[in-house]
């Protein structure tokens, strides 16, 4: 008999199935298992299950390093998947060359259910895309492949500039770290900014690169003695709730507005206005998340001034209104021990 203070049942994690290819970059392969691991709820439950197969029954499955590793799962899993995530591989044979899938790969691909989530990290897009997932689609891949990739499916629309891309469903990325970009992506929009904070805090890795910087930062890391934009934006983070100018931005690195800027768009690969912007929402979206202020409050902290400004570039970046926003991330339950 059911009684009032009954708690429902937990739902079960979401499933993450990893597709290990011959070939694949051990450091690919184990993204999301380090970001899609840590998301917890309340009590301490996995938001995530996250298991490796490969298109092969059980066994070794070759790296591009000096090693193998034991994958314990075949094709199968794929069936089992709400997520699929394809890393890298540099031994995908007929798919980089002629962009057909081998008749292995399309017999796993056959287990995957309709509707689930499919994602690629860098080369792992070209399986994608010769699956038929990215035809009519925007896509990502390493700078490198991009035009390789253009050509070879002609049909998909390549970006070579950014991180990565959210097509809804299907979701690609640039190479290596930018991987690591893709997943938190993920996690911050199944379950919040915090959710995706605390998993990168723990990664020790920025908890937010938006899909659209860059690719390649002409000059990352500066040169012995060169100044950098570095106080500047410290100096910004914390008053953001402020007018804030380009040149009093400048003024914080004693430089000039011209200089500033370009030495800005060489360190971070975007605008001081758009990475102004961009700090903004990300504090927009803690506060919707994480207190009762009011829309207009909320505009007021994060700097946005009207309630009207802020719900403009929300609905310009996540596709949403605030009120929408808060209603889906205020009510899924926080991580144990916050």
């Amino acid at each position: 008999m059911s009684h009032a203070t009954d708690k429902p049942a937990p739902h079960p994690p979401h499933r993450v199935v990893v597709l290990a290819l011959d070939g694949l970059l051990p450091f690919e392969l184990g993204i999301p298992h380090r970001i899609f691991g840590k998301p917890a709820d309340a009590e301490g439950r996995p938001l995530y299950e996250v298991v490796t197969c490969s298109i092969r029954p059980p066994g070794p499955v070759r790296t591009d390093a000096d090693f193998a590793i034991m994958v314990e799962h075949g094709p199968e899993t794929l069936a089992t998947a709400d997520t699929v995530v394809v890393p890298a591989s540099y031994q995908l044979g007929p798919v980089f060359e002629q962009g057909v899938l081998t008749d292995e790969l399309a017999a796993a691909f056959a287990h995957i259910r309709p509707g689930t989530r499919v994602t690629a990290i860098c080369t792992g897009g070209y399986v994608l895309a010769a699956a038929g997932y990215l035809d009519g689609r925007p896509a990502a891949t390493h700078w490198s492949h991009a035009e390789h990739f253009q050509q070879l499916f002609p049909r998909i629309r390549v970006d070579a500039d950014v991180l990565f891309i959210d097509d809804g469903d299907v979701l690609t990325s640039a190479g290596v770290a930018a991987g690591i970009d893709l997943c938190l992506h993920i996690v911050r929009r199944d379950h919040g900014t915090a959710v995706a904070n605390d998993v990168a805090r723990r990664t020790v890795v920025p908890p937010h690169r938006d899909g659209g910087q860059a690719q390649f930062i002409e000059r990352p890391v500066p040169e012995p003695q060169q100044a950098t934009t570095t106080a500047a934006r410290a100096w910004a983070v914390g008053r953001l709730h402020e007018p804030i100018q380009l040149r009093d931005m400048a003024e914080q690195e004693a430089m000039s507005v011209r200089t500033f800027t370009r030495r800005f768009r060489e360190e971070t690969g975007v605008s001081p206005g758009q990475w102004l912007t961009g700090q903004r929402v990300e504090r927009a979206r803690h506060l919707l998340e994480s207190t009762s202020l009011s829309v207009d409050q909320v505009a007021q902290d994060a700097g946005f001034g009207t309630a009207q400004s802020m719900r403009q570039h929300l609905q310009t970046t996540l596709g949403v209104t605030p009120t929408s926003y808060r209603r889906t991330f205020r009510q899924l339950p926080s991580l144990g021990g916050k």
